[in-house]
């Protein structure tokens, strides 16, 4: 009887290290590189309304941001890419909104919002930090890992996606193919 037990054991683990490993490198890509999981690249965005952390109750629409390149961060104060990955994008946020670039957080950080809003303020963010829901991030075809950052178009399609941190110069170049600079 315990041996039997072990085995359904040992089997539910390797099913549960598949799934999540599927979950996280779709297709087999690795952190970085760019993700096009059925039709989502070169497809409209999910439309979302989410609220902003630390505004009083006030909401961001994508559809507020129509006309705008975005870059759609999915992040977490407990994820160290994502905290490498913030001052850049503080940075960008500088040079390339007056060209027409809106940066956006959304936090998985679930209800810990006065952690999330207390770290954006210590880290200088510059842009709209919004709290994510599971419904939003089915939407956009799961966030199986973090940071998972959508570059937006001018009229609203999915230029790039990328999964994990990235390199300072590659958000560059996906920054400019979104505000169509390349």
């Amino acid at each position: 009887m315990n041996r039997r037990l072990a085995v359904v054991l040992i089997a539910a683990s390797v099913a549960v290290i598949i799934f999540a490993r599927s979950r996280s490198y779709k297709h087999g890509e690795q952190p970085g590189t760019s993700l096009s999981i059925g039709n989502e690249v070169g497809a409209a965005a999910p439309q979302f309304e989410l609220q902003v952390i630390d505004s009083n109750g006030k909401t961001l629409k994508l559809s507020d941001l129509k006309g705008k390149a975005v870059l759609l961060n999915f992040w977490a104060t407990y994820c160290v890419p994502c905290k490498t990955e913030m001052p850049w994008l503080v940075k960008m946020q500088q040079q390339y909104g007056p060209q027409g670039l809106q940066i956006v957080g959304v936090t998985k950080d679930g209800d810990s919002e006065k952690i999330a809003a207390e770290f954006t303020r210590k880290m200088g963010i510059n842009y709209p930090i919004l709290a994510g829901s599971e419904k939003v991030e089915d939407s956009y075809g799961g966030i199986g890992g973090l940071p998972t950052t959508f570059f937006i178009d001018r009229s609203g399609k999915v230029v790039v996606r990328r999964l994990g941190q990235m390199k300072e110069e590659q958000i560059v170049d996906d920054i400019k193919k979104s505000l169509g600079q390349s």
